[in-house]
């Protein structure tokens, strides 16, 4: 069976894998597999906001998204891509960072060049760390890694705080450094994306598509086609669930009842299809049958 790090790797020579949803938990990263996504992409901040109700401002710790994404990748047959913030301290906390990724099953990670505590990457006030810090982080990182394949993705946020030319002389020296893929966060226009495609043909690059925010809303053939493989989607699963939960919930305080949006929400059936219960039911039944072939009941 081929790894999940090399089938990401063989998306990207492919040119893909195009747009990549954010998930925050298992249920959501099936929901992204079963709709035919190639990937899966944690989202750090939705991470934060849903695991612990909090804005995405560097509370979330390498323990609590190294379990969720050991558990998110045990749930899905895609490959699933990381995010690790700034890689939790200093270069021996990136390599525990990448060790622990590796283990639990991730395909790549992406770390950034901002100070700890992070913020956002479409927030006001970010801090960047030095060019040089952030070539130290990657430098861990890559040593860190057991698999060749494993990819490091080096994202810069010094686009709102430096400006893109910045960012631009920044993500070259992080290519050079080794970096497998270039993530320019928070261009704000067409024509920035433009550029970044330009300084970067032929190095796998990611586009943050976040909803409403700094980045505008590119359809993914012409993202592709810039050379834009990796087009996350981080946060579209939480926005749209958190839309109808709201919307259903006003419906079933008003009315007593969901009777009236029944046809909106997913099934008793569907939910057990998507997690799997005929598979785990089968799989007990043929245990129990292997059990007592070889020791009858008395």
């Amino acid at each position: 069976m081929i790894k999940s790090t090399t089938a990401l790797r063989n998306l990207i020579k492919a040119g893909g894998p195009g747009i990549v949803p954010g998930a925050t938990d298992c249920f959501v990263a099936k929901l992204i597999e079963a709709a035919g996504f190639p990937a899966v992409y944690i989202t750090g901040g939705g991470m934060a906001n849903t695991y612990l109700g909090t804005p995405d401002i560097g509370l979330i710790t390498l323990n609590e998204l190294t379990s969720q994404v050991e558990r998110i990748c045990d749930s899905v047959s895609v490959p699933v891509i990381a995010d690790c913030d700034t890689g939790f301290g200093g270069v021996a906390n990136v390599k525990r960072t990448v060790k622990n990724y590796e283990r639990a099953g991730a395909a790549g990670l992406h770390i950034e060049d901002q100070v700890f505590p992070k913020r956002c990457g479409h927030f006001e006030a970010k801090s960047i760390a030095s060019t040089q810090e952030m070539l130290y982080r990657l430098q861990a990182a890559l040593d860190a890694r057991t698999d060749p394949d494993f990819l490091i993705i080096a994202r810069t946020d010094a686009r709102a705080p430096e400006g893109l030319e910045a960012a631009i002389e920044r993500a070259h020296a992080y290519r050079e450094i080794g970096a497998d893929a270039i993530f320019v966060e928070a261009p704000s226009s067409m024509e920035e994306l433009e550029r970044v495609s330009r300084e970067f043909k032929g190095v796998p690059l990611v586009a943050n598509m976040i909803e409403r925010s700094r980045t505008p809303l590119v359809p993914e053939k012409q993202l592709l086609s810039m050379g834009f493989n990796l087009i996350w989607y981080a946060n579209a699963a939480l926005y749209l669930g958190s839309h109808a939960i709201r919307q259903g919930l006003d419906v079933l305080r008003r009315e007593g009842t969901t009777e009236s949006i029944i046809d909106r929400m997913t099934s008793f059936q569907e939910r057990q299809k998507l997690v799997g219960l005929d598979k785990f039911d089968a799989a007990e039944r043929d245990l129990i049958a292997r059990v007592d072939a070889k020791h009858p009941k008395k």
